[in-house]
Order: structure tokens, then sequence, then C-alpha cells
């Protein structure tokens, strides 16, 4: 294998090299023409060998994708009902692209050709043409011009890759956990089970050893390096991703809040949208939050489109934001001792 070759790709560049593929063909592509032809599988395709690793790669990528709002679709090969090995996973076009009654002015027009154009060029690079030739080379037609696509791809935490390292070798781990309302990180020794992505960010299922208690920790309240303690862990039996997502969706579920939106402002397009969204009879939105504080700081970035009913906690929390973004924005820091005050 060439140096080239074997070079590490980030997995940004492999989500989206995965995406172009899938919108490439009608017919939609195999798990293993995935694996043998697109950027990111290929360099570790091993023919006729053990692919495993690769393909829970593949799964967990999927994942990633649909969680980024693409519309992945996954089809029976004609002629072959009820065969999962030959199952073909496709995007299809219509539904990835912009809604009809979206449209933009010369000038934002002119900007997205602009960035378009940038794409384009990024994007046909010498891998991306050697994918296409091996796409067309196993007998797929391929749509142009499919390479213009720009989906938006969010970058994983910075703890995500050394923590499924030490996932992958059993390895007790340990990091500084800022949590809210706390001045500085404590340190966390764990022993790590899972790694999840539950509401579009990434968590962490982890044993504590000296206690055996298992608790979940959002990457980006992880405040330091990991560093591997040098012990190591027998892997407990079960499911423990399933585990870890059955636990955040009971916590998702336990949590609601009743807030009022303004009409037809950019708050009630996005909550009305938001999974498990109830419309009250007096018209205001019961929504479903896993995170006081996460939750608090997407509902205070909507400005006075929002009043949050209940919960207390989050009305005092989305306040408290309020006021010290106009304490930032003006010569009032009483703002700030009000909120003390208040509590």
């Amino acid at each position: 294998m060439s140096a080239a070759s074997s070079a590490k790709i980030p997995v940004e560049e492999r989500l989206f090299s995965l995406v172009l593929a899938l919108l490439a063909t009608e017919t939609g592509l195999t798990k293993n023409e995935v694996l043998s032809t697109v950027q990111g599988y290929r360099q570790r395709f091993n023919a006729g060998g053990d692919n495993a690793n690769l393909e829970r790669q593949f799964e967990r990528d999927k994942d990633d994708i649909r969680d980024l709002g693409v519309p992945l679709e996954t089809i029976e090969s004609p002629g072959q009902a009820g065969n999962n090995q030959n199952l073909r996973y496709r995007i299809p076009r219509g539904t990835y692209e912009l809604p009809s009654d979206i449209t933009f002015s010369a000038e934002e027009t002119t900007l997205l050709n602009l960035a378009a154009m940038v794409w384009r060029e990024g994007s046909l690079s010498a891998e991306s043409r050697r994918a296409v030739m091996k796409l067309k080379g196993l007998g797929l037609v391929s749509d142009e011009p499919v390479l213009g696509y720009a989906p938006r791809l969010r970058v994983r935490d910075a703890a995500f890759e050394p923590l499924r390292l030490a996932l992958e070798k059993n390895a007790v781990v340990r990091f500084a956990y800022l949590k809210p309302g706390e001045a500085e990180g404590r340190i966390r020794t764990v022993a790590p089970l899972a790694l999840v992505q539950h509401q579009g960010r990434w968590h962490l299922h982890a044993e504590e050893p000296d206690t055996a208690v298992t608790k979940t920790f959002l990457l980006r309240r992880i405040v330091s390096q990991i560093t591997l303690t040098g012990a190591t862990f027998h892997a407990p039996s079960g499911d423990q991703t399933g585990r870890a997502l059955r636990e955040l969706e009971e916590v998702w579920n336990a949590h609601t809040a009743d807030v009022e939106v303004m009409a037809d402002s950019d708050a009630a397009t996005r909550l009305h949208k938001r999974r498990g969204t109830v419309t009250l009879p007096s018209g205001a939105l019961r929504l479903h939050y896993s995170d006081a504080n996460i939750f608090a700081d997407e509902l205070a970035g909507y400005g006075p489109e929002v009043l949050v009913l209940s919960p207390p906690v989050l009305r005092a929390a989305v306040r408290s934001r309020l006021l010290r973004t106009v304490a930032d924005h003006t010569d009032r820091p009483d703002l700030i001792n009000q909120e003390v005050s208040n509590g």
C-alpha cells in the first residue's frame, strides 16, 4: 500500500465522499460497493478478507449522515427481496434539494455561485475523479453534476477520536469535565463503554472504576486532553450503545418545557419541527429536552421570539442569558447583579 493510499482520511472528508457517492446513482450502492470505491473506505478495504471494522464504521457514518438531516434510504436490490446482504443505499436527489419556495436575491445568488465554484474545484480532486471512474466501472450511472453538492457537515468534538481509540483498547482514561455553574473542570477517571450521538450531540457512556457507577458525559464539556491512565478493563457484556441511547431517551422524554413563540418567526418555524413537539390548546408549544443549560442557550438565541412559560428552572436560565447579553452590550453591569440576587 502506498503512502498516499494509507494516509489517514479525515472523517469529514469520508462523510462528504459518502454523500456524493450516494447521490451519484438512482439505483443506490451496496455496502460492498461503498466500501470498495468511496474515499475513506476503499483505502482500508480488503477484497475477499475481513472488513468487519470497516462495516461498523459505515454503520456509524450512516447514523451520522441521517442525524445531519440527509435523507439516506435503504432499498432492496431488484429481484432479491429479503436478501439483507444486497441492500442498497442511496440519497434521492429530489428530497435533498432546497424546497421550491426558497428564493435568493441577485446578491445572494452571486455569492452562492462563487461558493459552489470553490466546492466544485475542491471536490473534483484526483481521488474524487478516481472514485467516480470506479463507480462507472461497476456499471453504475453517475448523474452530473453530482460533485457540485456541498452538504453541511459538523466536526466532531476534539475528544471523540482519542475516546474512540481508548474504547477499542478497553483503556481507562482521565479528563477534566466542566459542568454548568462550576468555575473549573473536575478530573474524571472512567472506563469508556460507548460513544453515542443523541439529539445531534456526542456523549460518552462510561463507568467509574472505583464505584462501578455508570455515567454519561457530554463531549463538549470535556475541557482537557484525553489521557490514558495505563489501566485497562474488561468490557461488560450486552449492548452498551443501546443502553446509553435508551437512558438518554428516557431523560429526553422526562423533561418538557412549555413556550410561547412569535407567529411566523424563525423560532416558530424551527421549534415546530423539533421531534416530539406538541401544540397545546393555548397555542403554546410543549418541547422535550435533555439538558436545561443547552436548551436555554438555544432558546435565548431566539431573543424576543420565545417566551418560556415552564419549568421555572428553564425560564430562569433563559432570563439569565438574556440579561447577560444586554449587560455585555450596554453600560448596565447592574443587570448582572440583578441576575445574581435573583438566584
